[in-house]
């Protein structure tokens, strides 16, 4: 859901020089000072003393200082033109924004559905160190959902779907909607980036640490480079997705002031 239109200017965009002409231009720098000013109990974005607006036209308005500063420091960090890929903590911002919070049920309901079908539940059958290694990994994890939940979900080994209580899967449902979209946003894509609503809400509860989550859900990848190796492209892929994790999982922490 992240938006790629550089947030924030009325500006005419400006084609930098080397750029394929199919990529979306980028924005030349317009502003020189950055700053965050509090209005009504809100932290707004400005820049050259002008509120910083969404590609939707809403104002930039965050809940903690501690956010604002970050989102600020990635405006400053901005060079000759305005790189909106530098900027991931504005790109989350904006995408709570501008649609997870014109959309919450939907995302909610999108988010939820991973609990039906959670990585977590599905389980090797063999080989043996790889069932024993899971079980070392997602176990802990389905016994925390159990404990902070007490929602109890079903594993089954291999493909086959396994049918989860409705009852349970209400249970982390009534949880996410205590989510307001500036939480709900990156906890949907740490979701979706681990496949497992478990582990983001294990980030999200301060249950685990987001490099503890991240390597839970590559345990079978893991698994797989030891024994076959892997390649340079998928390496890259795999680290560019851990930045995106890294980035939510500090956002949620900055809305929170944790």
């Amino acid at each position: 859901m992240t938006k790629n239109t550089p947030p924030g200017s009325d500006k005419d965009t400006d084609q930098r020089p080397g750029r394929d002409a199919l990529d979306r231009p980028l924005v030349k720098r317009f502003y020189k000072e950055v700053s965050a000013a509090e209005i009504d109990g809100k932290f707004h974005i400005h820049l050259d003393g002008k509120p910083v607006r969404t590609p939707a036209r809403e104002k930039l308005s965050l809940p903690t200082a501690r956010l604002a500063d970050k989102i600020c420091e990635e405006w400053r960090a901005q060079g000759e033109y305005i790189e909106p890929q530098s900027m991931p903590l504005t790109q989350l911002a904006n995408t709570a924004i501008d649609g997870v919070s014109f959309h919450l049920d939907e995302v909610r309901e999108a988010t939820l559905a991973f609990a039906g079908s959670d990585l977590l539940c599905y389980r090797a059958e063999r080989p043996q160190d790889l069932v024993k290694i899971q079980g070392e990994k997602w176990d802990p994890v389905l016994n925390w959902i159990k404990t902070r939940f007490d929602a109890h979900f079903e594993i089954g080994a291999g493909i086959m779907h396994v049918a989860q209580p409705k009852d349970d899967i209400a249970k982390i449902d009534a949880h996410l909607k205590t989510y307001d979209p500036l939480i709900l946003c990156p906890l949907q894509v740490m979701t979706t980036l681990t496949g497992s609503v478990f582990l983001a809400l294990a980030v999200a509860e301060q249950h685990l640490s987001e490099d503890e989550a991240w390597h839970a859900a590559h345990v079978d990848e893991d698994w797989q480079f030891e024994h076959w190796g892997g390649d340079v492209e998928a390496e890259r892929r795999r680290e560019k997705r851990h930045k995106e994790m890294k980035s939510a999982a500090e956002f949620l922490r900055l809305v929170r002031e944790i």
